[in-house]
């Protein structure tokens, strides 16, 4: 991005203004006044961007990890501004409104940062990122604004102990659903809640967050060995401060965030994305990822091209028995990267002036164990698939690492139709949902919550009552990476712009058939658009982002609106 301030003869650095301008007085003014010198005022500038918060222990401790990556920065010789943004939460930012809050979140912060960061004409960025939007808008942010950045990885937390066995946010998720079902007390429910967590960081498994701290690395936007990571650990602190000493370096290097984020990496996050069977979510955030960096590629369509002949080669918890700190154990992201390579752009570039190749030769083989080798994968089919068809004509998602084994591949029921979840967690608990039945939960998309309205308490209650294999879902609305089942998420168009959603009825058969990838219903409706909040809201952040949104298809980004 341009600016007009007078700039310093001779280039150099963009935040050095020309001495004597009023840009230059005013701001040494309030420099000094901070008791920052002189002399430090003419280095690289670096934002710090913290999206600490004492609402949620995904962010817990960030401020100190703020600290130490400014301590980094001094070290290299650069000045360190520590920005603060919001820190939207899954799990506690979505208790208003349906968590119609979550979505537009993303794109806030990306706009926070472009405010504060551009503002200031600061040289650099250093993103703190933690839980599910924090990861992607962050990524946003720096294909927006084509700086030098580089992405810390927050971490994951650890899980705890309940009547002697292992339990996480996730058994607390589900567990919702067996409280509904009769076969958990609430003060049992309450008990589990108080011992599921250990420490700060986000979910401890493959869910969204971890998934895109998992893409930030496969983009090369961190540097090597971040992900996964066990918050507050030596390795994730170590890493921090290398990101800390290494932003300096990029600035002098005019590495841009746009060096490193390009189509081939795109195409590298995509292939570690179906490898793992990461979190359904992670498609519209790589989608809206490129569109920030002005890349004219279509990333929906790339899942399906990659997914043709793509394998999945570990099952990690929600996929299988492995547990992400498993994935950390064995080398994360580098050791899936090297195993992956025949299949990735090895000359893509990274944060660290390496290429993705370079990286992969120091990085461990696979284990055989949690990762397997790309002749020896655990299925024969990707993470991820796409299915289109006549309930789905622009795509939807399946996690099909998510599914088991165990449940049919050809699914073909009735629709019972809800415009959100409270509704068809009510019926759950009154048995109104039986064995065969597809679930449809709509009008809940980006455009039509406004903000994606929360799917996934309900797919948790669905598996917490055990009819996760016998009940399919399909929504527009917000998924959670943890959700597992024959979950048919992102249906684009969405409901709120009259896709086929819309027209849907109860009763009507759909047909869900993973082996050819395809979603479609009976009889084709026509639907006017539905929307889950009914009427649009005229003031505050949701109605602007009612206003601002694209498709879903589109990454769900903000652009102007049409006149």
């Amino acid at each position: 991005m341009t600016d007009n301030f007078e700039r310093a003869p001779g280039g150099g650095l963009r935040s050095n203004f020309t001495p004597g301008s009023t840009r230059w007085a005013v701001r040494r003014a309030q420099w000094s006044a901070m008791g920052i010198s002189v002399e430090d005022q003419q280095k690289p500038k670096i934002a710090i961007v913290n999206t600490s918060s004492k609402l949620s222990v995904c962010f817990a401790h960030l401020d100190d990890v703020a600290l130490r990556v400014a301590d980094a920065i001094r070290e290299a010789g650069g000045l360190p501004f520590e920005i603060r943004t919001t820190a939207p939460s899954d799990f506690v930012t979505s208790a208003g409104r349906k968590a119609r809050y979550l979505m537009p979140t993303r794109d806030l912060i990306v706009n926070d940062v472009e405010a504060a960061v551009e503002g200031a004409v600061l040289d650099g960025i250093v993103f703190l990122s933690s839980c599910d939007k924090t990861t992607p808008a962050h990524l946003m942010a720096a294909a927006r604004l084509d700086l030098p950045s580089i992405v810390v990885i927050g971490g994951y937390q650890k899980g705890g102990r309940y009547s002697g066995c292992s339990v996480d946010i996730d058994t607390v998720y589900e567990s919702v659903g067996a409280l509904a079902a009769g076969t958990m007390t609430i003060d049992q429910l309450g008990e589990l809640a108080d011992e599921a967590i250990e420490g700060p960081g986000v979910c401890a498994g493959l869910a969204t967050a971890n998934t895109m701290h998992c893409m930030a690395e496969a983009l090369g936007m961190t540097v090597a060995g971040s992900a996964p990571t066990r918050a507050n650990s030596a390795a994730m602190l170590d890493s921090a401060a290398a990101a800390g000493r290494r932003i300096v370096t990029m600035v002098e290097e005019n590495l841009t965030a746009r060096q490193v984020i390009t189509a081939d990496s795109i195409e590298n996050a995509i292939e570690v994305a179906l490898a793992l069977g990461g979190s359904v979510n992670c498609i519209r955030h790589l989608t809206a990822i490129a569109a920030e960096a002005d890349l004219d590629i279509d990333v929906v369509g790339l899942f399906e091209k990659l997914g043709r002949d793509a394998v999945q080669l570990a099952a990690i918890r929600p996929n299988g028995s492995h547990q992400v700190w498993d994935l950390d154990g064995i080398g994360g992201v580098q050791t899936v990267m090297r195993t992956l390579l025949p299949r990735l752009h090895g000359d893509a570039m990274t944060v660290d002036g390496r290429s993705v190749a370079q990286r992969a030769v120091h990085a461990r083989p696979a284990d055989g164990d949690v990762l397997h080798d790309l002749d020896d994968p655990i299925n024969d089919e990707p993470g991820l698939i796409i299915l289109r068809g006549s309930l789905a004509p622009d795509g939807s998602i399946v996690k099909v690492a998510g599914v088991g084994k165990a449940t049919r591949r050809q699914f073909a029921g009735p629709a019972k139709v809800f415009v959100g979840e409270d509704a068809a967690i009510t019926a759950l608990g009154n048995n109104r949902i039986q064995r065969g039945d597809v679930i449809v939960l709509r009008g809940m998309g980006p455009r039509g919550g406004p903000g994606t309205v929360f799917a996934a308490s309900f797919v948790a209650a669905l598996n917490g009552a055990g009819l996760g294999g016998e009940v399919a879902v399909v929504t527009d609305g917000e998924l959670s990476g943890l959700n597992h089942g024959l979950v048919v998420g992102q249906v684009m168009p969405e409901a709120a712009d009259g896709g086929p959603l819309a027209g849907l009825q109860d009763g009507d058969i759909i047909r869900i058939d993973l082996d050819a990838r395809r979603v479609d219903t009976h009889p084709v409706r026509d639907g006017g658009p539905v929307r889950a909040a009914g009427e649009v809201p005229e003031r505050g952040w949701l109605g602007q982002y009612a206003a601002l949104v694209g498709p879903i298809q589109g990454g769900a980004v903000l652009r102007r609106p049409t006149r």
